[in-house]
């Protein structure tokens, strides 16, 4: 489904961030406003409703008195409040949605990604743990709905939406998580209720927080009693309103456990068409279940059963079929919740076959996807048949399992954080929201298990995580090698409005898109391997793990204490209060060594004299740092040695940038180029006479942001412009402003032996008119100066004001999907394998998506991580963007793909290698795209990695000697 929404104006970097990242409309709403109606709602007897009327079936709305006549038909339930009707009208928020004569396209709301639906849920949860929220007193309003109707119009929404195969293979674990929240004959969410029931019970009694935190965390049907018991225990401590609350939420929870009503679901099974090949399938499953079998036989055969209705659902079925299957699906994986929870291995083999079928389980209700499952399968059958593995199989394993839970709870992610963020800024309570809807599904046990099993490992290979003594140290898992020393700050919202200081270590749910300089960061959704973020933070030896949801917030209660933070280059993790640290840890800390870091941009080669348009082809790898920066050197370079995959281009060299740097800046009496170097020349003097770094770097950026906008205000010369169009016509053949182009920043400080620039500078995409390339050439030389550029080469750069900013123009090519490829095996650390990452559209994986990202060996690829990013970015020949949405049934790369992608890489090494003794010796970094399966390289550059933190005495010594070849039995006890 396409979304056309042209933009005219140049479309910033920073543009692109915010669409990827989450931040919806609710930037735009009136948050003050709507917090208001939302406590007017709650104070108001009617809630969000005015009165009650007849809705008549020809449009009609009749007094609740005067029902429609003669034989004409209708429903009586409440009529929204204007103000209720302006709030859906303007902002397209949906508060106390009553279905019965709710249109059904417009519930569905593809348009807007199914925006209304999934409101309609949010609403239900919100009613659930806020003692009903905007319905707080009207949910006592008699006649406001009528249940009967809400049943009667959902199955007939289901009837009418579910005959189209797509809606179910692409909307899957949507679509069965809605029939848990909207009225019909099946549905019922009793986890939830019971979620919500002893939330309720703990805040008004804080005694029963343990109770809580158990239902919450580990539910098991051990539970009810445990309840009873607390009743029993403070039974005079007790209002007569918390007792009636505690026996609601035991009555729930006796039905949550009650024993599987095999009779009621035959009933529900016989009303299947008996064409459908599924309805025996069932029948035969249902015969054959037994409540009192173990566990081990029970929670396989439903993990199959769930499969058995994804994969044969869409076969001949009408409408009604596929409700019933679905709603038989959700019952089944409710009865899997519970048989799993009783399922507790002893040994090794006990929990790989655990989380084997528990992964298979994740693919029949949703979680991850049948192809992904299919990619798995074998490696989580890897010990089938076997005694005994060794230590790297135990681990290949762990790591595949481990994707498993991150996958699930990605796809809850996927599909609601981008109403769960709108939402989350007028009504904090609907953060809760995607953790509820997680806990409700067999993630949960999954990553228990999946945690048990990662225990047990680190222990038998001595590969322990040390963070602050938590529970589940299994869970932390390192990604960039370093340490660091500051202030922890756990960020449990949204991350993009967060002041960033550069001297605190920062634990996320997912980083923000345009992120500064931090000492260290851990994160939940670690976006791809190869996403700038993660490139910056690898080459500075800022050190990098990925934790569970349930581990940022056990380390909430250390929020604002200073910490020490290490990576080893094996990845294990310690997290410790300072006053815990070694003399040796202490001593990293010293000032010496933090000088020693700081590196030069080379600047005694440049050409400053050559201050003419250049055609891409006639600039080389040799003229990196000279000319231009590294991508049009190494993009020229790459042009004459793969012409057929390589676009065209034009490039604006060093010196024309510096040529306009020389005119008078605009109320200052100076050149723009002799106000930068005040600008630094006067930080050095502050320096020198003890002013606070603080201070100086304020004073830097205060006059950096006032340079930046000057130049976005520079006049152009004539003979440049007049220069650039002609070289512009030759290369690509039409007039500018005639072929949308991309505007790439290319500066000096970019792809230096200890220091990559990604992502720091203006890249502009698909810029078509001649006014806003114009204006575009000084946004990009401007970007250096931005507060996030200046940041990043701050810290490591010991010259900072000598960058010069080239211009690279390439036209644009309207990829399906793109990404980079790194050749070399970022997590196997084998230099003969790749590390791919891709999502759909321009711009693909570099920015911090979730990205479909694999291990492509010589004959394997292996599946690190699926996509599940929703939404990404096409380029129509009008130029601007066109913002599209996907789903994620099927894989991005195909075989073909993979295959030209081994053919690419082998072609840059052979080739770059060839190069000469500046040639990078190591692997390469390389972004790419695919049009109609034809590759397009778009750049190359070294892949940095930082030898410091690789190299580090003391990362080497925290970092395990494990003998990998060690055979261990799976009989092993747990």
């Amino acid at each position: 489904m396409k979304i056309h929404r042209q933009r005219n104006n140049p479309l910033l970097l920073s543009l692109i961030f915010i669409f990827f990242f989450g931040i919806s409309f609710s930037q735009e709403l009136p948050i003050s406003t709507i917090k208001e109606k939302i406590q007017l709602f709650k104070d108001n007897p009617r809630g969000p409703y005015k009165g009650i009327n007849w809705f008549c079936e020809d449009g009609t709305v009749r007094e609740a008195r005067d029902p429609c006549p003669g034989k004409l038909e209708g429903v009586q339930h409440a009529s929204y409040r204007d103000d209720t009707k302006d709030l859906a009208k303007k902002h397209h928020l949906f508060f106390g949605e009553i279905l019965a004569s709710t249109d059904r396209t417009a519930f569905w709301d593809e348009e807007n990604n199914h925006s209304r639906l999934k409101q309609y849920q949010i609403n239900k949860y919100l009613e659930s743990v806020d003692d009903g929220w905007i319905q707080r007193k009207s949910q006592f309003y008699r006649g406001a709905l009528q249940i009967e109707d809400e049943q009667a119009w959902g199955v007939e929404f289901y009837e009418k939406f579910l005959p189209r195969d797509e809606r179910i293979t692409n909307n899957y674990f949507l679509l069965k998580q809605s029939l848990k929240d909207i009225p019909h004959d099946g549905d019922s969410n009793l986890s939830q209720l019971m979620r919500s029931q002893s939330k309720t019970v703990a805040d008004e009694f804080p005694k029963f927080m343990d109770a809580r935190i158990k239902i919450h965390g580990n539910p098991t049907v051990e539970d009810v009693e445990m309840v009873k018991n607390f009743q029993l225990k403070y039974e005079k401590d007790l209002s007569a309103k918390l007792k009636n609350e505690l026996e609601e939420l035991q009555n729930t929870m006796a039905e949550i456990y009650a024993p599987l009503n095999t009779a009621n679901l035959k009933v529900q099974v016989s009303k299947i068409s008996k064409s459908n090949s599924t309805r025996q399938r069932l029948l035969e499953f249902l015969e054959g279940y037994s409540d009192v079998e173990s566990p081990e036989q029970m929670v396989p055969a439903l993990a199959d059963i769930l499969c058995v209705i994804r994969t044969d659902i869409t076969e001949k079925s009408t409408g009604n079929d596929r409700l019933l299957l679905l709603d038989l699906s959700n019952a089944f994986e409710d009865v899997l919740l519970k048989k799993t929870q009783e399922w507790q291995p002893d040994t090794l083999l006990g929990l790989m076959e655990k989380i084997r079928h528990l992964s298979l389980a994740a693919a029949g209700t949703g979680l991850i996807e049948l192809w992904e499952w299919h990619k798995i399968e074998p490696l989580l059958e890897s010990h089938l048949n076997k005694t005994e593995l060794s230590i790297e199989e135990l681990n290949q394993f762990l790591q595949t399992s481990r994707g498993v839970v991150e996958w699930s709870a990605a796809m809850v992610k996927a599909n609601y954080q981008e109403v769960v963020d709108t939402y989350t800024a007028f009504e904090p309570m609907s953060y809760g929201f995607i953790d509820d809807r997680i806990r409700s599904t067999v993630a949960l046990d999954l990553g228990e298990t999946v945690s048990r099993l990662g225990g047990k490992i680190a222990q038998i290979s001595a590969m322990t995580n040390n963070v602050m003594n938590l529970r589940s140290q299994s869970s932390f898992r390192g990604l960039n090698p370093g340490y660091a020393l500051g202030e922890l700050v756990v960020i449990e919202e949204s991350p993009e409005n967060i002041d960033i200081d550069s001297d605190k270590i920062y634990i996320f749910q997912k980083p923000p898109s345009d992120l500064k300089p931090v000492a260290g960061i851990m994160t939940v959704s670690e976006g791809n391997l190869v996403s700038h973020v993660q490139l910056l933070a690898r080459n500075l030896g800022i050190p990098n793990a990925a934790l569970s949801g349930d581990n940022l917030k056990s380390l909430s209660k250390y929020n604002g204490k200073k910490v020490f933070y290490a990576v080893s280059e094996k990845g294990n993790v310690i997290l410790k209060s300072e006053d815990d640290m070694s003399n040796e840890e202490q001593e990293l800390f010293s000032k010496k060594e933090r000088n020693t870091e700081k590196i030069a941009v080379p600047v005694e080669q440049i050409r400053l004299d050559v201050c003419e348009v250049l055609n891409m082809r006639d600039v080389g790898a040799s003229d990196s740092g000279k000319l231009c920066g590294p991508k049009a050197a190494n993009l020229g370079e790459l042009k004459t040695m793969f012409p057929e995959n390589v676009v065209e281009g034009v490039v604006i060299p060093f010196g024309i940038f510096r040529k306009h740097m020389d005119q008078e800046m605009p109320s200052e009496g100076v050149s723009f180029w002799t106000y930068l170097n005040t600008t630094f020349s006067e930080a050095d003097y502050k320096r020198q006479n003890g002013v606070n770094e603080n201070e100086v770097e304020n004073y830097q950026l205060i006059r950096l942001e006032k340079l930046k906008n000057a130049i976005y205000k520079m006049p152009l010369d004539e003979q440049f412009v007049t220069d650039l169009e002609k070289k512009f016509n030759k290369a690509f053949g039409s007039a500018i402003g005639t072929v949308p182009v991309f505007l790439r920043s290319d500066t000096n400080m970019e792809d230096l032996k200890e220091f990559t620039g990604a992502g720091l500078n203006l890249t502009l995409f698909n810029i078509l008119t001649r006014d806003n390339i114009m204006e575009g050439i000084k946004k990009v030389w401007a970007s250096p100066y931005t507060e996030r550029s200046f940041k990043w080469r701050q810290k490591y750069l010991s010259n900072p004001e000598n960058v010069y900013p080239s211009i690279l123009i390439i036209p644009s090519v309207d990829v399906e999907y793109s990404g980079v490829l790194i050749t070399k095996g970022i997590n196997s650390g084998n230099d003969s394998d790749l590390t791919v990452a891709f999502s759909r559209g321009a711009g693909g994986a570099v920015d911090g998506q979730s990205a479909e990202t694999r291990l492509v060996t010589a004959k394997e690829d292996y599946l690190l991580a699926p996509a599940r990013e929703g939404n990404y970015l096409r380029l129509p020949k009008t130029g601007g963007t066109t913002n599209n949405r996907t789903t994620f049934e099927g894989p991005i790369l195909n075989e073909k793909n993979i295959k030209d992608i081994r053919d690419m890489a082998n072609r840059v090494r052979t080739t770059m290698a060839s190069e000469g003794e500046d040639a990078n010796k190591g692997a390469w970094d390389v972004e790419l795209g695919f049009q109609n399966d034809k590759l397009w390289l778009f750049q190359i550059r070294p892949f940095v990695e930082n030898k410091r933190a690789k190299s580090s005495d003391y990362l080497a010594s925290i970092t395990p000697k494990i003998d990998y070849s060690k055979k261990i039995s799976l009989a092993t006890k747990i």
